[in-house]
């Protein structure tokens, strides 16, 4: 199918997966009110468009740790993205450098990272959970930085596996709920902030934290040398209750106060949703169910499409709002007011009811 928007992106992918997996994809942890609360928070800002602004040209490349970004956005780890396309993290990989932006590699996803490395020479960010002591943390940091990667990234937020009722009830278990459900899982529990300051002490990589929500926690990430602060709530998929990525922004951004990027996801599905972001200072925005969705449309030319399609959304966005680059999206091209429709976790494609989802 010729893709030519992101609702047929969406349909398509629900065509084609079987109910376990698509509510492994759109589900959340327990009542999955945080779930809901990311896409309301995204839904909450509006905005304020200035008018006679040259946006003749729109430009919105940017970089993340020497890369080069073609749209300020990242593709986050997906434990389980086998789920969706059977090329799994090695399909992302292609698809991200087809079009030009950055992966953050799951370390619970296939195939492992060392295979996609390998076949897909290129800077990328391997994301791990502490399935091991600091003896099996050090030695598998070490072998992703002889494969390559070009950042590593510890996940804060997932201390233990949430309980996620969409899957309990059908008694479904992803691949990475199959990690978690491992003994090894619990050092993950027993990560704290000495995890990492060894990490900043013994190796020499840019250290992502991921998992932050709150102004505090950003501004010790920053002291202890953490190269870029990562702001999510694992798409409402682990602490349920918890209050939307993009209302954390502000405080995270003041926090950090321009020493180091910040990234966020959480209910980021169109480009004018990134943009929203990056007018509250967020330096990218990851799309981590937009990624999910687009692989389980139709692998990676499906996501090489749905990039071009949200570029595009992206570019029409800054142009109408008035803003030529990134520069320009700044707070003042926002403000709060209340949703129109009530939100979940596909409210941004209002359009699917009406194409017969």
């Amino acid at each position: 199918m010729k893709f030519l928007t992101l609702h047929e992106m969406a349909k398509q992918a629900r065509q084609n997966l079987a109910r376990g997996e698509w509510d492994y994809l759109i589900g959340g942890a327990d009542t999955e009110s945080a779930l809901r609360r990311n896409r309301h928070g995204v839904d909450s800002w509006v905005f304020r468009p200035r008018i006679l602004n040259d946006v003749s040209s729109v430009q919105c490349e940017s970089q993340l740790l020497g890369t080069p970004l073609r749209i300020p956005v990242v593709m986050p780890p997906i434990g389980s993205i086998q789920a969706f396309a059977p090329e799994g993290g090695e399909a992302v990989a292609q698809a991200v450098q087809d079009f030009g932006i950055l992966q953050i590699l799951s370390s619970v996803c296939t195939p492992d990272f060392v295979t996609v490395a390998q076949r897909v020479p290129g800077p990328r960010i391997y994301q791990l959970y502490l399935v091991g002591d600091q003896s099996w943390m050090d030695d598998t940091i070490a072998q992703a930085i002889d494969s390559g990667y070009t950042g590593f990234c510890l996940t804060a937020d997932t201390q233990v596996y949430s309980r996620r009722e969409r899957d309990i009830i059908k008694r479904y278990v992803p691949a990475s709920g199959r990690v978690a459900g491992g003994g090894d899982f619990q050092y993950q529990a027993s990560m704290t902030w000495d995890t990492v300051a060894h990490v900043k002490k013994k190796f020499d990589i840019p250290l992502i934290v991921k998992g932050v929500n709150v102004g505090e926690d950003a501004k010790r990430c920053v002291d202890m040398g953490v190269d870029v602060v990562y702001i999510s709530n694992h798409g409402g998929r682990q602490l349920d209750h918890t209050r939307s990525c993009i209302d954390a922004l502000p405080e995270v951004v003041a926090a950090v106060a321009g020493a180091v990027p910040v990234l966020v996801d959480g209910g980021f599905m169109r480009g004018a949703d990134v943009v929203k972001a990056l007018c509250l200072g967020a330096d990218a925005v990851g799309m981590g169910r937009f990624e999910g969705l687009a692989m389980a449309a139709g692998g990676r030319a499906a996501l090489v499409k749905a990039l071009e399609i949200l570029e595009h959304e992206i570019k029409t966005t800054m142009a109408l709002a008035g803003a030529n680059s990134l520069d320009q999206l700044t707070p003042e091209l926002l403000e709060r007011t209340l949703p129109i429709t009530p939100a979940h976790v596909l409210s941004a494609f209002p359009l699917l009811e009406e194409t017969g989802y």
